[in-house]
């Protein structure tokens, strides 16, 4: 692995990879002649659909080898929000329920609570929004006595993209499907950053999405366990098993194709252990420089390797990061009509709002180091006003 990036030198250090990763440079190589020379319709019987043909089908294996799948249960979509969309509108229309119900959590992505709540609005379906703990984390407990004879579907993420809490997707799965009802994951930021195996899990559909491990952004898979009924987003030409028309974007399915098989090699060789050491290295050095103040949010150890999210006291997270250009991060908070409220997954933890203001996200990556580490510290600690009790 390289430690430098064309994208990054010279720029703000990059703590913000869960909000997206840059494209790694191998991953753009092996697409780019998919822009160019074989440019063809993969649906073609031409010669100039031959390589394009190969190519996605590559692409498909590739996906599936990182999640444990089978190639044909791989389909491409547009974004994570599209195969979420997919997904869970898909299963709730094929059931063909009278009284449908889907059960999810409040700390979920957008992508998620969104179409819940549309189908809630335009199909009439009951949804449980199930509450989490104060390290947002469901208990398997709660989710078995919100199951009803009515529940089609589950839907919980693998991980939390602002306190990388990890959820006990295995037992959700397992007491999701003993009752008879499918299991979605959103599995994008957890997916390339910690091993998933959708055996393992025991889930029955897997969102991936490109942008979080280092793909462009405008691709995404949904893992579809076969035999599982989906009604189609979007109809057209039957391409993607029928379930996802248009002509494919081959030079996308093979980026992510690319990513995917990357990011088992680095799994393979420890990069997550390498990740995880960079993380509590720099937790460890902001709690030094900032005694006291410095509050970690969300589980200590049950969370993706990457992810630090922190509230340091007598800060608000917006107002730190602005007097910070040379850091590139996130906040906990979120600006409506001018002013600032802390993100809802901090209140569902049951985080006052004090302490949600002034949540930073630092999130670390495939081209973080040590001296990133340190020199972030120093910046965050050197912006961060006196404060006295």
């Amino acid at each position: 692995m390289s430690l430098t990036h064309p994208a990054l030198g010279g720029g703000p250090i990059y703590l913000d990879y869960n909000a997206t990763t840059p494209i790694d440079p191998r991953v753009a190589e092996a697409a780019l002649p998919y822009l160019g020379a074989w440019f063809g319709n993969p649906s073609s019987t031409h010669a100039y659909a031959s390589e394009p043909k190969q190519a996605l089908e590559r692409a498909r294996g590739q996906v599936a080898a990182l999640i444990g799948a089978d190639p044909g249960e791989i389909v491409f979509t547009g974004s994570g929000s599209e195969a979420d969309n997919l997904a869970i509108r898909g299963a709730v229309l094929a059931a063909r329920t009278p009284r449908p119900h889907i059960v999810t959590q409040t700390t979920e992505h957008p992508a998620v609570l969104e179409t819940c709540r549309a189908l809630e609005r335009l199909h009439g379906v009951n949804v449980t929004y199930l509450p989490v703990d104060h390290e947002g984390r469901v208990h398997p407990e709660t989710l078995a006595a919100a199951l009803t004879e009515h529940t089609v579907l589950v839907s919980v993420m693998a991980a939390n993209n602002e306190t990388g809490a990890l959820q006990p997707i295995t037992e959700l799965a397992r007491i999701t499907r003993a009752h008879g009802a499918l299991f979605h994951c959103d599995a994008a930021q957890a997916t390339g950053k910690i091993r998933m195996n959708v055996a393992e899990l025991g889930v029955d559909l897997l969102t991936v999405v490109g942008h979080k491990m280092y793909a462009p952004k405008g691709i995404a898979a949904l893992y579809i366990r076969t035999g599982i009924p989906l009604e189609p987003l979007v109809y057209g030409g039957g391409q993607e098993n029928g379930l996802r028309a248009g002509t494919e974007n081959v030079a996308l399915a093979v980026a992510l194709g690319t990513a995917a098989h990357l990011a088992a090699d680095e799994l393979a060789a420890g990069e997550d252990r390498r990740i995880t050491e960079l993380r509590d290295l720099l937790h460890a050095q902001l709690a030094q420089a900032l005694p006291g103040r410095v509050h970690l949010n969300g589980p200590a150890q049950t969370r993706l390797p990457n992810t630090l999210n922190i509230s340091i006291t007598g800060t608000r997270g917006h107002e730190l990061l602005a007097a910070i250009p040379h850091l590139a991060a996130s906040t906990g908070s979120a600006c409506h009509s001018g002013e600032q409220t802390s993100s809802p997954v901090l209140r569902a933890m049951g985080l006052n709002e004090e302490r949600g203001l002034s949540a930073l996200r630092l999130s670390l990556g495939r081209w973080s180091t040590p001296e990133e580490v340190d020199q972030a510290t120093q910046l965050i600690a050197a912006a961060s006003p006196a404060f006295s009790t």
